[in-house]
């Protein structure tokens, strides 16, 4: 396989615990990987401005760019992401452009025919940077990870060739992540629906988990003193070692219609409840865990409860959808199947209060909420970006602004979308379309 690229800039690393969520803790502000430097979706950088401008919000630099859903991440003053071409051949890439300046340092690209997979706009996962390395996955299981220093391909994996992929319906989409030595990448294969490779030379170290894939990027918890990767499968959230595979804990969740989990699992603490684990779906409804050990202190959990509607259009609780919901004291936020913001009571998943402020309503409509400080920044799927406070009394607009246009690559429907998860560094946004990737300085500097 042919590679073109250019030097990548590595990052240092250490382990931070926070919020019960092992994660890379990096020097500077960056978002090096899938919802940011923590995997949290929390971004801590300060000196923001207050209010959005009135209008449009003044690009930095705006890259051209093709088709994909893979969102942009950030790390040593380069911005990664990736894209699609189909003509003369089909091939998905891998770019690196300048933070400051928008400038192309290198595209990485390879041959990959899509096949039995729906929503063919391009590439679904974002890019991980960690220790100098980038790691890349592609919709039919193209894993890549590049040497920082020369562009050097180190490893390279077709996992379609060295397992028996039950491929989902919209293609490989979870966004590898990384515990300690360990890359641990969603396969969605035969007794491999998860696996743990060596991240330096991309040998398998385990692999675990007969279940049907689907699109959840897995998080790493702590419980009793022990690391957890949490996954949500087609067929289970599971809890295991990151080390070794060994699975702790197996919560079942049937679906009704298909795999469609794409919001990741998030992690909070109540005060009745303790640590609990969230996790909600477009059919499939809501599902509220209590994290807990067994008798020999092992990890464990107990369902808390477990709410669905009758259908897509009849949801009970909330029934996300492409965006994370948030966690946030007793209280649960997030998009409903149709665009419905809603507030959900963490410890019976009742209803609090809905609205349709945020987004026009439409089928799978949505937004991705990032918390910055005392407020949310909310990147909806029109492109605007929005300045918010969300409550148990309501869902509070302070101020919004267009950042980018939606494009029809991802969604054709409604004039198109903007459904990639935007990136928060150098107190900067960066955001994606089907056509070009942009930068908006929110420092307030000119």
């Amino acid at each position: 396989m042919r590679l073109s690229c250019l030097r990548l800039v590595g990052i240092g690393l250490g382990w931070l615990a926070v919020g019960g969520v092992f994660v890379p803790g990096l020097v500077g502000a960056d978002w090096p990987q899938w919802r940011g430097e923590r995997r949290d979706g929390v971004w801590r950088e300060t000196g923001i401005v207050e209010r959005l401008p009135a209008g449009e919000i003044k690009p930095k630099w705006k890259a051209p760019i093709r088709s994909g859903y893979s969102g942009p991440t950030v790390a040593e003053g380069r911005v990664y992401v990736m894209d699609r071409v189909t003509e003369p051949e089909q091939i998905e890439r891998v770019h690196c452009f300048d933070a400051e300046s928008g400038k192309p340092i290198w595209t990485q690209k390879y041959p990959a025919k899509y096949r039995d997979v729906g929503y063919t706009a391009g590439p679904r996962a974002s890019v991980l940077i960690e220790e100098g390395r980038a790691y890349s996955l592609g919709t039919m299981g193209n894993l890549f990870c590049l040497d920082a220093k020369d562009g050097k391909v180190l490893w390279e994996k077709e996992l379609g060739k060295e397992y028996k992929i039950r491929m989902p319906m919209w293609g490989l989409a979870c966004s590898p992540i990384i515990e300690g030595e360990v890359l641990i990448v969603v396969a969605a294969a035969e007794k491999a629906c998860v696996v743990g490779l060596d991240k330096r030379t991309g040998g398998e170290k385990w692999r675990a988990l007969d279940d049907m894939g689907q699109y959840s990027t897995p998080i790493v918890i702590e419980q009793g003193g022990r690391k957890v990767v949490v996954v949500w499968t087609g067929e289970n959230v599971a809890g295991l070692d990151p080390q070794t595979g060994e699975v702790y804990w197996k919560q079942p969740m049937k679906v009704v219609q298909m795999p469609i989990g794409i919001a990741t699992p998030i992690v909070g603490r109540h005060a009745k409840l303790g640590e609990v684990l969230y996790v909600s779906s477009f059919y499939d409804g809501s599902m509220l865990l209590r994290l807990t050990k067994d008798a020999d202190g092992k990890p464990a959990t107990e369902q808390v409860w477990r709410r669905r509607g009758r259908d897509e259009q009849h949801t009970d609780s909330l029934h996300a959808m492409i965006g994370t919901p948030v966690f946030d004291g007793d209280a649960i936020y997030g998009f409903d199947s149709y665009g419905e913001l809603r507030c959900i009571d963490v410890e019976t998943g009742d209803r609090v209060w809905e609205s349709l402020e945020a987004v026009p309503k439409a089928r799978w409509s949505m937004g991705h909420l990032v918390r910055q400080g005392e407020r949310y920044v909310l990147f909806n799927e029109r492109g605007a970006l929005i300045f918010c406070k969300l409550d148990r009394q309501g869902y509070h607009e302070q101020s919004r602004a267009q950042l980018i246009a939606p494009t029809t690559g991802q969604l054709s429907m409604r004039g198109g979308v903007c459904w990639s998860h935007p990136a928060f560094a150098g107190k900067c946004v960066f955001a994606r379309n089907d056509e070009e990737l942009v930068c908006a300085d929110l420092s307030g500097k000119e």
